[in-house]
């Protein structure tokens, strides 16, 4: 089917529904999304250990070698990030359908795309740190520092990747403990070693970058040992059926829209930080503060987002239009009251928070002027993040990208617009046009592809080519 919106996948075989009917219940959200809360949260710790470890020597050119460094590593990173969420909602409809065999075909489709975009990075390794140096350049101590830094890391990237496709298989089908543990595993690994080499063993910032190597290594053979077991209990699939032309086709479809939305949000947060420069040194400082409780807000909603993603795709694999109406208005429900305490925690004790983070008074005096602007935007963003999960884990990716360009447009239309008029008043005012246009775009459209993908119940939908 076609409508004005675009073409969205429609079903290629019959899914009977009985058996895979399920009720999505405050229990069953949050069984996925405090887990996983709690294992997001667990990222910013890995930052903060690597500048400790890194800072107990002394070298400005170390630190700043660290920080460059991480910003080209997280860039490349995040454009792959799809191999996580794209697996999640097309596991999460195999799930749903009870079809054992397509969670297996999917998994092990991620997980060779995953190797072959992992060899390729780490043998570019230094191509990107070149790159990277070229575009941070930050003087020639920092620059060797960085390059040795990404370089190191990217040895880690089939590994990296490889577990960003077992976080997304079990994410898919719902073992929101699983996904912790393994995160726990990854995170509280990479801690250890990074202490360990970087300052037991003296080897700094390179044994900080070693140290990510090996917990990722250690992630990803704990969780596909996992997974493997797990498999084992299941007849072996034929090549011929992991290379389904049909099947392949759609995970490239989905997971080229999810790259191309991550690139376009990647974008978005750039130019504000541009924007904010543009105002002068003091504001682009006071922002990157104010900038950090934005980011932590999204740690906690990113949870619920996950639980969104898996009980979104289930029910369409299922066939259940209630349960996905109900995992929509549960986890957005839960989104909202968390953002809601969120942003209070940040109006309450921000000013305390921002002194934590810097002690120039000048920095602080203009954070604290601004602060409310960044504590609502756990608010105005808690439906951007909720939509992407549904979209995501209902595998209408083409829909999300469509409405992330079209917010984007409004986005940059209200940041030139409104700061030339107001100010980083109007840069923070343009952030939230921005997060309520993503939210607002994919709830109006919602009701349309829920009546196109459940008029046909009892089936799922798939791409009709």
């Amino acid at each position: 089917m076609e409508d004005a919106l675009g073409k969205q996948p429609l079903e290629v075989a019959p899914v009977p529904r009985d058996g895979n009917t399920f009720m999505v219940t405050h229990r069953l959200v949050l069984s996925i999304a405090v887990p996983m809360t709690l294992a997001y949260l667990t990222t910013p710790l890995l930052g903060i250990t690597d500048t400790a470890v890194v800072g107990q020597f002394g070298d400005a050119a170390l630190l700043g070698g660290l920080a460059a460094g991480a910003i080209v590593f997280d860039l490349v990173f995040a454009t792959f990030n799809f191999l996580r969420s794209g697996t999640t909602g097309l596991v999460a409809q195999a799930y749903g359908r009870g079809d054992g065999r397509a969670e297996q075909a999917w998994f092990w489709r991620a997980f060779a795309i995953s190797i072959g975009i992992g060899v390729v990075l780490a043998l570019v390794g230094p191509a990107i740190a070149w790159i990277g140096a070229l575009f941070i350049d930050g003087g020639p101590a920092v620059t060797e520092a960085m390059k040795s830094y990404v370089i190191i890391r990217l040895i880690c990237a089939p590994f990296a990747l490889a577990n960003y496709a077992i976080l997304g298989y079990v994410l898919g089908r719902g073992e929101g403990m699983l996904g912790l543990f393994l995160q726990i595993l990854l995170n509280g690994a990479n801690i250890a070693l990074s202490i360990w080499l970087g300052l037991v063993l003296g080897w700094g910032l390179e044994g900080v970058a070693w140290g990510t190597v090996w917990a990722e290594l250690i992630a990803s053979i704990v969780g596909l040992s996992i997974v493997l077991k797990r498999f084992g209990k299941l007849p072996r699939l034929p090549l011929s059926e992991l290379l389904d032309r049909i099947a392949l086709r759609r995970m490239i479809a989905v997971n080229r829209d999810i790259m191309i939305r991550s690139f376009v949000l990647l974008f978005a947060f750039a130019l504000f930080a541009r924007q904010g420069a543009q105002l002068g040194t003091l504001t682009l400082a006071a922002n990157a503060v104010l900038m950090n409780f934005f980011l932590v807000a999204g740690y906690f909603l990113d949870g619920f987002a996950t639980a969104a993603e898996q009980l979104a795709g289930r029910a369409v694999g299922a066939g259940q239009r209630k349960a996905f109406a109900d995992s929509v208005r549960l986890s957005s429900f839960w989104g909202f009251a968390l953002s809601g305490l969120v942003a209070a925690v940040v109006l309450i004790f921000g000013d305390q928070l921002v002194a934590f983070i810097t002690t120039a008074a000048d920095v602080r005096e203009q954070a604290s002027a601004y602060l409310p602007w960044a504590a609502l935007t756990a608010v105005s963003g808690v439906l951007a993040f909720q939509m992407d999960g549904v979209y995501i884990g209902a595998t209408w990716s083409r829909d999300m990208r469509n409405m992330m360009l079209l917010s984007f447009v409004l986005y940059v239309a209200a940041l030139f617009g409104l700061t030339a008029l107001y100010g980083n008043t109007g840069l923070w005012a343009a952030l939230h046009v921005f997060l309520i246009a993503r939210g607002l775009s994919l709830t109006a459209i919602l009701p349309f592809r829920m009546r196109e993908t459940f008029a046909s119940a009892p089936f799922p939908p798939e791409e009709r080519r």
